[in-house]
């Protein structure tokens, strides 16, 4: 009989209960007692929800105020010293995650390839591990009490090392495993006084390409921690861990876990010479999409599986359910045909019932699922609504020609400069500016009907002006319209093309409270018509300083949406590209001098391993090139990238051509400038000189400190200056503030170069 399980399940809440507890905190409206009664609803809910729905054990510990591997920082004690030596508490948590008065906040970035980011754990030569937070053994406590049966869930300790950051020269992250794996060793020996019997451990970092040092010290690790532990079960998901079969087999562990989703054929190498001690748990529904499984062709997976392993086969999504919404029931609203196509977490670990019925009982006892769930994938397969022959005619006839600006940059960057007229070291900003209450009611009052179109144009229009004017106020170069009418990057441009679909409730934490509703991509992709021109437009009419057009490029809005499963991911990048090309153009009509397409996802779509990234690049500069390439020479095309590495990418996003690439900065205290300079990127740069995702103002002497840094790697006259990312989630106090610093910056750098 296969044991279900599940590595993790959405902790936001359907209602997105935790960010409005998270958010009222934070501005003092609730107490900390308050905000602890919501997460412990919150998790007995999911709990009894999970254990509803037929799993065997419950996963404890995927909870997290803010992220997962600041959670694993707080429980192992590891405070980076600036934050001082006091009481390990949730104030203390948030300050590393959202920075306070005296000090700029955690490193934040990506999870793989995921959008979900988390807290860069900081480590230094001394750094010291100490019993630390309390709250995974308070949580397994509160499961125990419900009647539940908890797994336990934890970052490993080589993943938790390697995805860290060394804060000081001359030392190796792995130097510091001999202090860690005592701190590991208590929290295992401490579940299993608690009575815990199998313990998640996840060590996703397997999927990589790892160095020998850190591949090598797996078994030294392993060997230590299992000697006092409960059974580990070893977690891996998102690629294929096939490069480390041998490795894995030969662990002192009780079990581990693959993803079956995304490398089914892994299975078929793990399977040979399989440890009869060993479990095996398969990752068989997808974690990471939206799309109803085959459930005939996972069973036909699981079946032999079955007949080797017997009840050492447990059964569980291929990943943590935190990628995806959490209840397809909520949406009341979705176009009927469409949802048949779909499942969310609670619909995954229904189908991960089925699954483990089909196994127990036989084939015959779920053939009525399998029966409809045929006629649904065949259904999908054939809709006219999925398949648009204009839009794979217009791919056919594309030439190189158009994925080429008509000149090079050093004869488009003169003509841009006689145009725009700006001052060095330009300012400008991302493109959002803080979305008010008042100008969330107003989208919201629309949406409903509430309010008609005109008076919602209106208020939109008022917001705009009012950006504006106080961007000409600040002494900003480059000005934006602020993006008012925008619920989201990706959204709000899925919402006007074809072949996307929204959901009204279904909402994924990217970090922290912040929650995204991905667009489903199900179909072939156009624009039916523009945009973004009339609000923009509308922006250059107020003023006399020039207007950036504000676009989401093709592979952020691919990155970020759940994308159809049944073509490849490059050849919907292209059709989305061929939509965004037609923006710019008629941007470029309507006389906006400057666009910007944001790529901040365009490093997060890299495969895992790097021996696949040629491939990715090659289609995905290409979708960028084909989005930036329908405009003159004269209007600038700018990019932005955020919370990514770039060094070992640095050729490809030269390759994009943008004339200004904006990038994050300033949690790395421009370390990641480095690279650029090194590499003498050829066009203009923006490095982000403040965190916007902290509620922390810098000071401008800060902001001047960074600045000359960047002035040290990059030719003045190619410098830009602006925040880290746009302004949407801060409100305009501090906008303000930390804008008038940012001006303040780039008049001093102007001083000292003219000096």
């Amino acid at each position: 009989m296969a044991v279900t399980h599940s590595l993790g399940f959405p902790r936001v809440g359907a209602g997105r209960e935790l960010k409005t507890a998270l958010e009222a905190y934070w501005a003092g409206k609730i107490t900390e007692a308050d905000l602890r009664e919501t997460g412990r609803e919150l998790r007995a809910r999911h709990w009894r929800l999970q254990a509803g729905l037929g799993l065997d054990l419950v996963p404890v510990g995927d909870f997290a105020w803010y992220d997962q591997m600041l959670n694993m920082t707080a429980l192992l004690g590891a405070v980076p010293a600036r934050f001082g030596d006091g009481e390990l508490d949730l104030d203390l948590y948030f300050r590393m995650a959202r920075g306070g008065k005296d000090q700029p906040a955690m490193e934040m970035t990506k999870w793989f390839d995921t959008n979900y980011h988390y807290i860069v754990p900081e480590f230094a030569r001394d750094m010291a591990f100490r019993p630390g937070a309390e709250w995974l053994f308070e949580e397994v406590e509160e499961a125990k009490a419900l009647r539940l049966n908890p797994k336990p869930v934890l970052i490993g300790p080589l993943t938790y090392l390697y995805l860290g950051k060394a804060k000081q020269a001359g030392f190796s992250r792995l130097d510091l495993l001999p202090r860690l794996l005592p701190s590991y060793a208590r929290i295992l020996e401490r579940l299993k006084d608690q009575g815990i019997a199998w313990v998640q451990m996840d060590e996703p970092i397997l999927v990589l390409e790892l160095p020998d040092a850190w591949r090598a010290a797996f078994k030294a690790v392993y060997a230590e921690l299992a000697t006092s532990a409960p059974s580990l079960l070893l977690a891996t998901y998102f690629d294929s861990v096939t490069d480390h079969a041998e490795l894995m087999k030969s662990l002192p562990v009780a079990g581990l876990h693959l993803d079956a989703a995304r490398a089914p054929e892994q299975l078929e190498v793990f399977l040979e010479d399989y440890p009869e001690e060993k479990i095996l748990s398969v990752g068989v529904i997808d974690g990471r999409n939206v799309w109803s499984a085959d459930l005939k062709r996972a069973l036909d997976r699981l079946t032999p599986l079955h007949e080797a392993l017997g009840s050492r086969l447990w059964l569980a999504p291929s990943c943590s359910l935190l990628h995806v919404p959490i209840d397809l029931n909520l949406e009341t609203e979705l176009d009927e045909e469409i949802k048949g196509w779909l499942a969310f977490a609670v619909q995954k670990l229904e189908e991960l019932a089925v699954l483990d019925k089909g196994l127990r009982l036989g084939r015959d006892s779920i053939a009525r699922e399998l029966a409809a769930r045929d006629r649904v994938l065949g259904e999908r397969s054939t809709s006219p609504r999925i398949h648009n022959p204009a839009v794979r005619d217009r791919l056919e006839g594309l030439t190189e020609a158009d994925f080429r600006r008509f000149s090079p940059f050093p004869e488009r960057i003169a003509l841009q400069r006689d145009r725009l007229k700006l001052p060095l070291f330009p300012t400008t900003t991302i493109g959002s500016f803080p979305q008010t209450p008042e100008i969330r009611k107003a989208r919201a009052d629309y949406r409903q009907g509430t309010l008609n179109a005109e008076s919602y144009r209106d208020r939109m229009r008022a917001a705009i002006r009012e950006a504006v004017v106080k961007q000409e106020e600040l002494g900003l170069d480059l000005l934006v319209h602020g993006e008012a009418e925008r619920n989201d990057m990706v959204e709000y441009f899925g919402e006007q093309l074809e072949g996307f679909v929204f959901t009204r409730q279904g909402w994924v934490q990217s970090y922290g409270s912040r929650c995204v509703k991905p667009p489903i991509v199900y179909g072939d992709v156009s624009r039916p018509k523009p945009m973004t021109v009339e609000w923009i437009a509308y922006a250059q009419a107020q003023t006399r300083k020039p207007v950036k057009g504000m676009l989401t490029g093709p592979v952020t809005i691919l990155q970020w949406s759940f994308v159809r499963d049944d073509q490849p991911r490059s050849t919907t990048a292209l059709q989305i590209a061929l939509a965004i090309r037609d923006e710019a153009v008629d941007l470029e009509l309507a006389g906006v001098p400057a666009i910007q397409i944001d790529e901040p996802a365009f490093r997060e779509g890299l495969p895992l391993k790097r021996r696949n990234w040629a491939a990715y690049l090659d289609w995905a500069v290409r979708a960028f090139r084909l989005a930036a390439s329908g405009v003159a020479d004269d209007t600038q095309i700018h990019t932005h990238m955020c919370y990514s590495e770039f060094g070992d990418i640095l050729p490809a996003i030269a390759d994009l051509d943008a004339d200004v690439i904006t990038i994050e900065t300033s949690r790395s205290d421009m370390d990641l400038l480095d690279a650029f300079g090194e590499f003498r990127y050829p066009n203009d740069i923006g490095p982000g000189v403040y965190d916007i995702h902290s509620p922390r103002v810098p000071e401008t002497q800060e902001m001047v400190r960074l600045l000359e840094k960047a002035r040290a790697v990059i030719d003045p006259e190619r410098l830009w200056v602006n925040p880290d990312c746009g302004l949407k989630t801060r409100g305009w106090p501090e906008t303000e503030r930390a804008l008038r610093s940012l001006v303040a910056a780039a008049e001093t750098l102007r001083r000292r170069q003219a000096a």
